[in-house]
């Protein structure tokens, strides 16, 4: 390969959240515990990569930083263009335009500027379980309420979307905004253009608007394509706010900055009109040259090569889950570096706790996730962005010191 997905970096006492608060500084609740001696920390919680950027990310921002002048600025022709061809290149976006796009300081305050358009305390809003753990924060901190549509396994393991579930739970809630995962975390699902059809045609008949986090659209893996919910139909098109960052594909959470993409002029002059009220939302000169850095030809090649590497993660751990730890498993994810492992069967059989697993892992370095923050009764999610000799060496502890 042309880009270093190899070397094992060292991040602590460089602002990682995903090494430096373990075993102390407990801000979010559910950092792990320190390891026993004689065993290092493997990162596999925090939703970043333990991967060097795309070298065209750090050029550009030196490139700028070098200009010893940062006052007031606006977002450059550059920028858009940027995103512009990234998002019809990767994602086929259809007459993108630049009126179409605007920035948000991150994901959490889209989706909240979006929430606070859209409804009115103690609304309800419609969202899939298992679900990212942030989604319910942002919704109850603002006086809203949840409402959970379970995601089902088919025959082949496979999470899917009930219909019939969506449909009713927004009638019986009077539900009119709904909060969409693709590609979906933690469930690691690539909607098919059917399956967004098929939602779509529900929320279309119930009157709703959609909210549709799409930060991991970059990152799919073999035969499965991303499709942009603005994609899907011409009612979608004008009934949907996409909201997208470089931050996942890239490595760049630190950097701050997202954008939204909203077609429809009633709704874009509703959510811009909210976002331009608040001086929070505004972007930081050297995250817009980040993003084009990222979005640039090199960011491509970069991106192609990562999805190599991280698919090869995958498939390698839920192989190995699947076939050599007796009582837990997990579906291949078609998109994301998540995974989402099921362990009821071995803590029935064991008579061990959710926690008590866990805590295993956190002894011998495997820094793992609690997945009943995100809906799952008896989950372990596990992030898989690490250099392939950190997933073989996690794996190996699991099999000796865990699951026994």
């Amino acid at each position: 390969m042309k880009y270093d997905f190899i070397s094992i970096i060292d991040r602590h006492g460089k602002d990682a959240t995903a090494i430096d608060t373990i075993g102390k500084n407990k801000r979010w609740g559910n950092e792990p515990d320190e390891p026993k001696d004689g065993f290092d920390f493997i990162p596999m919680w925090v939703a970043d990569m333990n991967f060097a950027t795309c070298p065209k990310i750090p050029e550009k921002i030196i490139e700028r930083a070098k200009h010893p002048l940062y006052g007031y600025f606006f977002a450059t022709d550059e920028y858009y263009d940027s995103i512009i061809n990234w998002q019809t290149h990767r994602n086929h976006y259809v007459d993108l335009k630049k009126e179409y796009i605007a920035y948000q300081n991150g994901v959490h305050g889209a989706i909240t500027s979006a929430v606070n358009v859209l409804t009115q305390p103690g609304d309800g809003i419609l969202i899939h379980s298992p679900l990212y753990t942030g989604f319910f924060t942002d919704i109850d901190y603002i006086g809203r309420t949840c409402v959970f549509s379970e995601l089902k396994k088919d025959a082949k393991g496979i999470y899917r979307m009930d219909y019939e579930d969506m449909d009713r739970k927004i009638k019986e809630n009077n539900i009119h905004t709904v909060i969409l995962c693709s590609p979906h975390n933690p469930c690691g699902r690539v909607w098919e253009r059917w399956e967004l059809e098929k939602a779509m045609k529900v929320f279309e008949t119930n009157d709703c608007f959609v909210i549709s986090d799409e930060i991991w659209a970059d990152i799919t893996y073999s035969n499965h394509q991303h499709i942009p919910s603005p994609m899907v139909n011409d009612w979608a098109r004008e009934r949907t706010i996409a909201i997208y960052a470089p931050s996942k594909t890239f490595n760049m959470a630190g950097l701050v900055g997202s954008y939204n993409i909203i077609y429809g002029k009633y709704l874009r002059d509703r959510i811009d009109t909210y976002a331009s009220k608040t001086n929070y939302n505004e972007m930081n000169v050297l995250s817009m040259h980040a993003l084009i850095g990222a979005y640039s030809d090199e960011g491509q090649e970069w991106t192609d090569e990562l999805r190599e590497v991280l698919e090869n993660n995958c498939r390698y751990v839920c192989r190995f889950i699947n076939e050599q730890i007796d009582g837990a498993e997990v579906t291949l994810p078609e998109g994301t570096y998540m995974i989402f492992v099921d362990c009821s069967e071995y803590c029935n059989k064991t008579g061990k706790t959710l926690e008590e697993v866990l805590k295993s892992g956190w002894n011998v370095g495997v820094g793992w996730q609690n997945g009943k923050n995100f809906r799952g009764p008896c989950h372990i999610r596990m992030n898989l962005a690490s250099p392939f000799s950190r997933i073989q060496e996690a794996c190996e502890r699991l099999k000796k010191y865990v699951f026994i």
